[in-house]
């Protein structure tokens, strides 16, 4: 009976012990399981958005990238420039269309799938095989990329049938950049490269406004395993409404085209000229209607050699990538930005309107000018070798006298020509919303005090050079902002391509305003030297002989303005030269400016201002009646052949006036106004006239030796010297 009580309490206590290690087991399992929820809990709070994207593109997933569409970019009257054209590329997916092979030929996909790729896109058959073969775990080959609707169209049609069958196949919606106009204000404009990345001009510039931003696609399976889609819509790019019009950017590149042709092989082998470049611009507003130079690509094709005119196919044959893409950047360059030269005498309005607003000359004040200056040792010639003999300050510009440019200078003094430099902003970017803006901030002299290095001190032959354009560079876009202060009252205006910005509905985000950034002359200045660059074109000959130099450029009816400007070239062995003209219209209240370069004309006697303003004419003759400028005047008498010539369509020649001389004092003398001095004329005999250089032996500003012009993809914005 011992023995048996001794069996049943040794059972208890086993059971009991088995009792106590299942609920220490339990316990156990019971706050692991707490744990791993908690655990969970916070994973999901922390990272739940990770890992269930982990999760998804680990499950029977379709995750598509819904493209934006880049924003267009417009003239200012609304006509499309460039534009993103949707596109499809054509992806095979054989990874799915393996899952539905089938050895029923009445359920299988991949034979009526291929057949179908080599109807409707003529895909090659063995091609096709051979991808499904080696390529079997793969969700994406690309088999066409840009294939337009009308390429597409069909097949789609065919893909929402059923019945053909067609599976693992889908079209991947892409953009291409168009450009409706092909070589068309090129320089404006610029083009895109792979990833909607802009180069050159207002793609470039406002590359980031014109870009949106991608969407995607997702096609899930959710908990219940069943598929659903989400998708985030892509945001489209805003738009761009430039300043340029389109009419007037045709007219002037047809009239740069047509010069260049006809001048070529004029007196050497090659072009009209080694750059002919023109900027029209309101300068009223600093918007630009109109730039272009002879360098013209196709933005539809801009890395294409052979289209681009660079050479022949069998030249790109041989030529090696760096040549290839020198001869590229030289031809994409917009010149009027990024380029330098010295600007001759179209600086010569600055240094009169300088010396005005400084009380250094006043309207009617006369100088002597007999045919040259001696400024430091160095004799510097004027355009007129044998002197105009004495003129006003009118005529200073009229007939274009450097020996006139020279004495106002010199009175207006180095710190206030340097000055006034600056406040029309010449060494400075003008900060116009193009890429590439050249710098000329070491390429210019300065006062003493001002400079930043001593080699750039002005001394009194750099004043007596710079005062009528010599001796130091500029850009066009500089000059065209600069001219348009001194004749629209004062004001100088920020240049600029962009008017507005717009939404993808079309809605304005934002206007971009006019922007006056100061104040050089006083609107009584302005007045005055409108009045004496409309006399530089219409003015009469004077009593001694001296003719207005910018008569070339008038159109019969109209009363205009503008200035010449010759500029030899570095180095100074008269051979090379850079003409110009600048101008503007009406003469009251002015609406347009236009600036003509044209360097290295091809022509035997390159000095002549005549090449620029023949491009000049060409261009207003037809741009004014466009813009709603029409005839006001009389026309002059001298012209009236040229009005019934071109009547009669037939080649226009000028009557020349008949000139007054004034009678010059037997011994040759005149008395010098400015100083009382009498002084002896040159002996016409004894003086070269066809001699065109004016500098002498001055000495060149040795940095505009070799100036590289300014890279636009190369661009450092923290080195911009802009104010």
């Amino acid at each position: 009976m011992a023995a048996y009580r001794r069996r049943i309490s040794k059972r208890k206590q086993i059971t009991l012990k088995i009792k106590r290690k299942l609920a220490l087991t339990f316990s156990v399992i019971v706050l692991a399981l707490v744990g791993i929820m908690i655990r969970l809990v916070y994973i999901n709070r922390v990272s739940g958005d990770q890992y269930t994207m982990k999760v998804l593109a680990q499950q029977d997933t379709n995750s598509i990238t819904l493209p934006y569409k880049r924003g267009d970019i417009y003239d200012r009257n609304g006509t499309v420039l460039a534009t993103s054209e949707k596109v499809y590329n054509l992806i095979l997916d054989p990874g799915v269309l393996w899952e539905y092979h089938s050895d029923d030929a009445t359920k299988d996909c991949v034979e009526p799938t291929l057949q179908a790729l080599v109807n409707y896109f003529g895909q090659d058959r063995a091609e096709l095989d051979r991808i499904m073969q080696e390529n079997a775990d793969s969700h994406y080959v690309v088999l066409e990329k840009q294939l337009t609707k009308d390429e597409v169209e069909e097949f789609e049609t065919a893909m929402e049938d059923s019945a053909n069958r067609i599976e693992g196949v889908w079209l991947e919606e892409d953009y291409i950049r168009r450009y409706p106009y092909d070589t068309l204000a090129c320089n404006v404009i610029g083009y895109t490269v792979s990833g909607n990345v802009g180069q050159y001009g207002i793609e470039q510039e406002y590359s980031e406004t014109l870009n949106g931003e991608n969407g995607r696609s997702y096609n899930y399976l959710n908990e219940d395993l069943e598929q659903e889609k989400s998708v985030r819509a892509a945001t489209d790019g805003n738009s761009v409404v430039s300043t340029i019009d389109i009419t007037l950017q045709q007219i002037v590149e047809n009239a740069i085209a047509e010069f260049q042709e006809k001048y070529t092989d004029a007196y050497r082998e090659g072009d009209g000229s080694k750059t002919a470049a023109a900027i029209m611009m309101d300068p009223n507003t600093g918007e630009i209607l109109a730039m272009a130079s002879n360098r013209v690509y196709d933005l539809n094709n801009p890395y294409d050699v052979v289209i681009n005119g660079l050479y022949t196919e069998e030249e790109a044959e041989n030529l090696t990538e760096e040549e290839r893409l020198n001869a590229l950047n030289e031809l994409w360059r917009n010149f009027c930005v990024s380029d330098t030269y010295e600007p001759g005498s179209t600086a010569k309005p600055i240094t009169i309107a300088a010396a005005l607003e400084t009380g250094a000359v006043h309207d009617g004040d006369t100088f002597l000018c007999d045919g040259n200056q001696t400024v430091g040792s160095h004799t510097i010639w004027c355009s007129k070798r044998v002197g105009h003999g004495i003129i006003d300050l009118q005529g200073s510009l009229m007939f274009s006298c450097n020996d006139a440019l020279m004495q106002i200078a010199a009175k207006v003094g180095e710190e206030d020509f340097s000055k006034y430099q600056n406040m029309f902003n010449l060494g400075l970017r003008t900060g116009i919303d193009l890429p590439g803006e050249a710098r000329t901030d070491s390429l210019l002299y300065y006062s003493e005090d001002t400079a930043p290095s001593e080699n750039l001190v002005m001394g009194s032959t750099d004043l007596a050079t710079n005062s009528f354009g010599q001796n130091y560079n500029v850009t066009m876009i500089q000059m065209a902002a600069a001219f348009s202060a001194c004749i629209n009252g004062g004001y100088y205006y920020q240049p600029h391509v962009v008017k507005r910005i717009l939404d993808s509905n079309g809605g304005t985000v934002q206007n971009i305003e006019p922007v006056v950034l100061r104040e050089p002359v006083s609107s009584k200045t302005s007045s005055l030297i409108c009045q004496y660059l409309y006399n530089t074109m219409y003015g009469e000959t004077d009593a001694n002989g001296n003719n207005a130099t910018g008569k070339a450029a008038r159109i019969a009816g109209y009363a205009m303005g503008g200035k010449t400007g010759t500029a030899e070239k570095i180095p100074r062995d008269k051979t090379n030269y850079l003409v110009s003209f600048i101008g503007f219209a009406p003469a009251e209240n002015p609406e347009v400016v236009l600036y003509v370069v044209v360097d290295e004309p091809n022509a035997e006697k390159q000095s002549s201002s005549s090449f620029a303003m023949e491009i000049w004419k060409n261009i207003m003759e037809e741009a004014l009646p466009y813009l709603n400028i029409y005839p006001t005047e009389e026309i002059p008498e001298d012209m009236v052949d040229e009005v019934e010539a071109a009547q009669e369509e037939e080649a226009a020649e000028e009557t020349p006036a008949e000139e007054e001389e004034e009678e010059t004092p037997e011994d040759g003398t005149l008395v010098d106004p400015q100083t009382g001095e009498t002084v002896q004329m040159p002996d016409p005999e004894s003086v070269d006239e066809e001699d065109d250089s004016v500098l002498g032996d001055t000495p060149v500003n040795q940095n505009l030796v070799d100036v590289q012009p300014e890279i636009a993809t190369e661009e450092d914005p923290d080195a911009d010297p802009t104010e």
